[in-house]
């Protein structure tokens, strides 16, 4: 899946009615019991837990974004969360929003394995936000998760530093959940930064600083794929090249690349006291070290919805 993509879904994935979530024995809130004392997955389909968890097979190995079992999709289970399975209803709204939606051509073909990729990718967005629900729930904590009815409070938006340090899942479940937000500032609340690390960042700036002629400007630029800022030197050069000819507000093709320069502006200098700065980037390594442990410990992954970067799941076509 491309960076544009997962820009895209990153921002849209957690959009809609947020109420489906499953009740607390796993199961759809809009299931029914049966007289057998079932309960519905959602579909007329009357099954126990334990014939839910039937269909989901041992893992043959663990990873750190949970363990995984490779096959065939396992029908109506999103994946296992402290033993107890999770329906899938909710992955399959969201992206029926997301096939559906305003952006929609710039998804994967139906079918493809980019397309599985995705559901993959989405589903693991999913994951993470009730492992943190979950933990949320466990560690009281309510401050910060606002409900109006069944609808969570509204969410945020990373920068792009921030949103590439968590990495796209972790991303895009924290812009979207106000539990992961919460789990995040509870698990982080200890992080400090040593003053000789301050120190060490404030010289080596400094050093940059002085034997160069700086970063260059900021470029806001648009792409069919999204707006992003960029330094011109870290572009494609002839692209660089042929935005810097054209101008501010037309588009340019160049070497596949279609994009047009917006604005431009310089870049900020670097803060004074870059402490608060490299704070919350330890804060932020340190919610991955523990989500990356949770996973492990607290999910198991099923057919079909394993880790998009599992090199053993066969869509997986990253090569170095």
């Amino acid at each position: 899946m491309s960076t544009a993509h997962r820009q895209h879904d990153r921002a849209h994935v957690a959009d809609g009615d947020r109420s489906g979530h499953p009740a607390e024995d796993g199961l759809p809130t809009g299931g029914e019991r049966t007289d057998g004392g079932e309960r519905t997955d959602g579909h007329g389909n009357g099954r126990t837990q334990e014939q839910m968890r039937e269909r989901v097979h041992e893992p043959a190995h663990g990873h750190a974004h949970g363990q995984a079992q490779h096959g065939h999709p396992a029908p109506g289970i999103l994946g296992l969360l402290d033993g107890r399975p999770l329906p899938r209803g909710e992955l399959d709204r969201r992206l029926t929003a997301l096939r559906t939606g305003p952006r929609s051509s710039a998804l994967p073909v139906p079918g493809s394995a980019e397309d599985r990729q995705l559901t993959r990718w989405v589903a693991q967005v999913l994951l993470t936000e009730q492992l943190c629900a979950a933990e949320a729930a466990a560690r009281g904590l309510t401050a910060g998760i606002e409900h109006s009815g069944d609808t969570e409070a509204p969410p945020v938006r990373l920068d792009q530093r921030a949103a590439v340090e968590l990495g796209s899942i972790a991303a895009a479940a924290f812009e979207g959940s106000a539990a992961v937000r919460a789990v995040y500032r509870a698990v982080t609340a200890g992080v400090t930064v040593p003053p000789a690390e301050v120190a060490a960042y404030r010289s080596a700036v400094e050093e940059r600083r002085d034997g160069s002629d700086g970063d260059g400007p900021l470029w806001r630029i648009a792409t069919p794929d999204g707006e992003f800022e960029a330094r011109p030197r870290s572009l494609p050069r002839a692209l660089a090249a042929a935005l810097r000819a054209a101008g501010p507000g037309r588009t340019v093709s160049v070497d596949g690349w279609t994009a047009a320069l917006l604005t431009e502006r310089d870049a900020p200098d670097a803060p004074d006291d870059p402490a608060p700065e490299l704070l919350e980037a330890a804060r932020r390594i340190a919610f991955v070290r523990w989500l990356d442990h949770a996973r492990a410990h607290r999910l198991r992954l099923v057919p079909g919805l394993e880790h998009p970067g599992d090199p053993a799941q066969p869509d997986n076509h990253h090569r170095h």
